[in-house]
């Protein structure tokens, strides 16, 4: 695979005009509708029987992928060889060429367009595969981007302690740090840090495009961050002809922030994580222009202890999976296979709502069922202005808001390069990417606290035990502001 073309990234670069050509990393999303509880959503048998197109058909983005699910009924959805054939099929009776690409962890195939160049093509692959009986259904293989906005010691982490709109972790420090549970950030990688360097597990880079990774290669087992900095338009541009990202950017190092938020060390230097003696489990999706679902999806598997053809097994399996990024598309039947996947191994999925100021039932994962979807709340308690809103939201955090100071902002791990890693450092930064860390590190201290804890049950202890926002929140911002301590006193200890 060769570096992504502006068609390659076409389907989700209007949403990532805003973000990257303003410093912003984009970190959740959801669906068109309010999300149904894991106990309301309706069987797998109750649901139509002819296969399912998300935004397919009658796209108006050009797509270079599918992920197709077929009926565990059809040779296709065991055999790639089967899966290999019926895309030289649905070629021959589309008029394109289309390729399968490989097997998701949720059993899915990424089937690619290598060709397309026009949103008629896709849409005539799509027709393809949506006339077959054996088809479940087909979603595009979509682009994802962080959340966070670049702005700046214990004393700076005003999320954690303060009083008016911190989320009174120190109390909650006398019950659980935190100790022998697994988190994965899925992100960008992960910078070396003193801060991390003790809790970090062997993770994986599931980047599949190799200007994409940025590191010479494809996947493998080095999810070490190696810079997602770009020049001007070379992620595409958007749909008003404008370059996409509008001017040079930085290195952003967002997986390490994120990383820090959730575990960094108590070792007295520099910072300290929500769940400060948690292991992280560093998995590496988002590069330059961001990343796909496809890719995603398999880091989802992989991550909750599933099995991925060509990737060797997880040894440490997460109970927490922490998601700090999205795209703005309703929530298909294929990331849902994925988080569903990861439910029923037991692990905990937490991403953020995104960072546009609207209803996250726009964006995508946040919108989907079994996850916790995080908007973000400023220093005084109120909505960031930033932060998406909604009936899918299930809970505020922290996330800051640098407009006025950076100190506001959220204080974590980074590194000073502008390109490459060079040295670790500390940095403020504001976004629901930094909210979402905050509930990923409560629910790694409630699984340590109570081990037999599901994920719907450590969803419902965070809704059940916040308190009211001190300050003002317009259009939803879920169960409220989260209380650490509120929600780990609720727990009896396993």
């Amino acid at each position: 695979m060769h570096r992504f073309t502006p068609l390659r990234i076409a389907l989700a670069v209007a949403t990532a005009a805003a973000v990257m050509g303003t410093g912003v990393a984009f970190a959740g999303g959801s669906s068109d509708a309010a999300r149904p509880s894991d106990t309301a959503r309706p069987s797998d048998a109750g649901r139509a029987a002819a296969p399912v197109a998300a935004d397919v058909t009658g796209a108006t983005e050009l797509v270079q992928g599918f992920i197709v699910g077929y009926k565990s009924r059809a040779a296709e959805a065991k055999s790639n060889e089967a899966a290999v054939k019926d895309a030289r099929a649905k070629a021959g009776k589309a008029g394109e060429p289309v390729s399968f690409e490989r097997r998701l962890g949720t059993g899915a195939a990424l089937v690619e367009l290598p060709e397309a160049d026009k949103v008629q093509d896709a849409q005539k692959v799509a027709a393809a595969f949506l006339a077959d009986p054996d088809v479940a259904y087909v979603v595009p293989d979509r682009r994802v981007y962080a959340t966070a906005v670049d702005p700046a010691e214990y004393s700076y982490q005003w999320d954690l302690y303060e009083t008016t709109a911190g989320m009174n972790v120190p109390s909650a420090w006398k019950q659980a740090t935190g100790k022998g549970v697994t988190v994965a950030v899925v992100d960008t990688g992960i910078a070396e840090h003193t801060e991390l360097s003790s809790k970090v597990l062997p993770g994986y880079d599931f980047i599949s495009d190799t200007w994409t990774a940025n590191d010479g290669g494809g996947r493998d087992d080095d999810p070490s961050d190696a810079g997602d900095w770009l020049k001007k338009g070379e992620c595409g541009k958007d749909q008003n002809g404008n370059p996409v990202p509008a001017r040079d950017t930085n290195s952003g190092w967002h997986g390490t922030h994120v990383a820090g938020n959730v575990a960094a060390a108590a070792n007295g230097y520099g910072t300290v994580g929500v769940a400060h003696e948690a292991d992280i489990l560093p998995v590496r999706v988002l590069g330059r222009c961001g990343g796909t679902t496809s890719d995603i999806i398999d880091a989802i598997t992989w991550a909750s202890g599933g099995t991925v053809t060509g990737v060797p097994a997880n040894k440490n399996p997460a109970a927490v999976i922490n998601m700090s990024l999205g795209g703005k598309f309703t929530c298909d039947q294929a990331y849902n296979a994925a988080l569903k996947g990861a439910a029923d191994r037991g692990t905990t999925v937490v991403v953020a709502a995104g960072n546009f100021n609207t209803d996250a039932a726009a964006y995508s994962p946040a919108g989907c069922a079994n996850v916790i979807t995080v908007a973000a709340s400023d220093r005084e308690g109120n909505r960031a202005a930033y932060s998406n809103y909604g009936k899918v939201v299930d809970v505020t955090a922290p996330g800051g808001e640098t407009a006025v100071r950076a100190a506001d902002g959220i204080w974590s791990t980074l590194n000073t390069g502008t390109t490459t890693a060079v040295k670790e450092n500390y940095a403020s930064y504001q976004g629901t990417s930094m909210a979402a860390p905050h509930i990923a590190g409560l629910a790694a201290l409630l699984k340590q606290k109570n081990p037999s804890l599901t994920p719907a049950q450590i969803e419902q202890t965070v809704k059940n035990n916040t308190r009211a926002l001190p300050g003002t929140c317009s259009g939803g911002c879920g169960a409220g502001l989260s209380d650490a301590d509120k929600a780990l006193t609720a727990v009896t200890g396993g």
